[in-house]
């Protein structure tokens, strides 16, 4: 699997998102691909959302209790530690991705193992953790099918719910055909493309490995505060194995995904399975409080992972981000993601959320990061299907105005000012110039004026950085006449009757 930056989880080597875009948009396949998924995921959703009458109410719910427990983190998370400790559990605080790493590897030396399954957890996937614990000598087995399929075709996810969906049935069965007998047990001869030999022949391939480790690694989707439950939800039961066999299981999770009680997660156990996997519920709800003698692991340590998480809340507007529940229905909707594809985005949080999540936990330094706030084209699909009303077309402005003008930012707990990133000398010129024409009325007037009466002479093309603009979109035409003439030369439309 490509290697990754272990701080901020940035792809080695991945281009800003239009280069990647641009290369991405030119295979066939993958559009077939993720056109087909996409389509099919958010029709399903469609109908299953429309089923409650008081889905409205249940977003603006979730929206609700995921802004109070924003409000007074340091409060829950503290809670939290004292009701995982109480139950038996062992709580570990990581300020970024190479102390998360460091923790687990740790713990997973101490038990003597050189093995773990994991149940997927994309915050081990933001922090690098498979290729940390490779390094040190430990062999890290993805357990989720998608994710199974993407560690044996050393490739990286590109969807938040189905990481391997820009590959279809007949690559699924190359791969397993190829590389499974390297990574364990073989796949079996004659393995076709249909659905169900392929999950077979991964639920035999797993089989041996669920049996043989003694260290389970997971994330989790919500964490109670009140009485220190972690809560997965899953289709496939690869979880409940993960969470159930192993002797020491090892969560890490981030710090924003907590919910203050049972009856706040009530909520979300009805948005969240509609807007992913367009279920009612899901499959598998697995949740563990600490340990419990003669059930499940005899050891529980829990890994709260901040990242850049506290940064991001110190942001008025982009803190909205965090009451993300990784549900991937914006990505399901997005006219860009569908043509780009995941992997254009440099980062393990793909599409929408991933363009004002992965700039604010990473910051926009990096050609990938500045460029991330731009990978939209801000119709709103997004905010009208996030099930807890991120309003993702506001942050992408907010962020577009930091890369384009700087300013003040919180890294790593301190105010900082932020430098405006190159190559956008042309767009922060432009815009003060709009500043200073529209704080200037009669310049306003003016130029409108002007613009109206030649705009016979005007190119249908920009010129200069303009034409890429214009190369895929008719430019506007000037109208004869300023609507604050018109206005002025009819009061108003009353003098034309209407």
């Amino acid at each position: 699997m490509s290697g990754t930056n272990g701080t901020s989880g940035t792809y080695l080597g991945m281009p800003a998102f239009p280069a990647a875009a641009h290369d991405a948009v030119r295979n066939t396949t993958l559009r077939a691909n993720l056109r087909h998924a996409t389509h099919t995921i958010r029709d399903k959703r469609a109908r299953a959302v429309a089923e409650l009458d008081d889905w409205a109410q249940l977003r603006e719910a979730g929206k609700q209790i995921k802004d109070h427990t924003l409000r007074h983190l340091e409060h829950y998370l503290v809670q939290l530690e004292e009701s995982v400790t109480a139950a038996g559990g062992t709580v570990h605080w990581a300020v970024d991705a190479d102390e998360a790493n460091r923790i687990v590897t740790r713990l997973v030396r101490e038990t003597g193992e050189t093995e773990v399954v994991k149940v997927k957890s994309m915050a081990t996937q933001e922090t690098g953790l498979n290729e940390h614990l490779e390094a040190a000598g430990i062999h890290a087995y993805e357990t989720d099918l998608a994710e199974l399929i993407v560690q044996l075709g050393e490739d990286r996810p590109s969807h938040i719910l189905v990481p391997a969906i820009h590959r279809n049935r007949g690559e699924i069965r190359d791969i397993f055909d190829r590389e499974m007998g390297r990574w364990g047990r073989p796949a079996p001869d004659g393995l076709t493309d249909t659905p169900a030999e392929l999950a077979e022949a991964a639920r035999l391939h797993l089989r041996e490995k669920f049996l043989r480790a003694k260290v389970g690694v997971s994330g989790a989707n919500f964490m109670v505060a009140e009485t220190g439950t972690l809560v997965v939800v899953e289709s496939e039961g690869n979880g409940r194995m993960c969470l159930t066999l192993p002797e020491t299981l090892i969560s890490v999770v981030g710090i924003e995904k907590i919910v203050p009680t049972w009856r706040d997660l009530e909520v979300f156990l009805q948005t969240l399975p509609r807007s992913s996997t367009a279920e009612r519920m899901n499959p598998y709800t697995s949740m563990w409080t600490g340990t419990r003698d003669g059930d499940g692991p005899r050891a529980f340590h829990l890994v709260l992972l901040d990242n850049g998480r506290t940064d991001t809340l110190a942001d008025e507007v982009g803190r909205q981000a965090l009451r993300c529940i990784r549900c991937s229905a914006c990505l399901n909707v997005c006219p860009v993601y569908e043509r780009a594809g995941g992997h254009a985005y440099g980062s393990v949080y793909p599409g929408p959320i991933g363009a004002i999540l992965s700039p604010q936990l990473r910051g926009t330094g990096s050609a990938v990061d500045a460029s991330l706030p731009y990978a939209s084209s801000l119709c709103g699909a997004c905010y009208e299907v996030c099930p807890v009303a991120i309003d993702i077309p506001e942050v992408l402005v907010h962020l577009r105005e930091r890369v384009v003008q700087g300013g003040e930012a919180t890294r790593r707990g301190a105010r900082v000012t932020l430098k405006p990133a190159k190559g956008h000398a042309a767009e922060r010129a432009a815009m003060r110039a709009a500043r200073w024409a529209f704080t200037h009325p009669a310049a306003l007037a003016t130029g409108q004026r002007l613009a109206a009466r030649t705009r016979r002479f005007h190119p249908r093309t920009l010129p200069g950085p303009g034409r890429a603009w214009t190369a895929t979109r008719d430019l506007p035409a000037i109208p004869a006449e300023s609507f604050r003439d018109w206005w002025q030369r009819t009061d108003g439309g009353k003098d034309t009757g209407k």
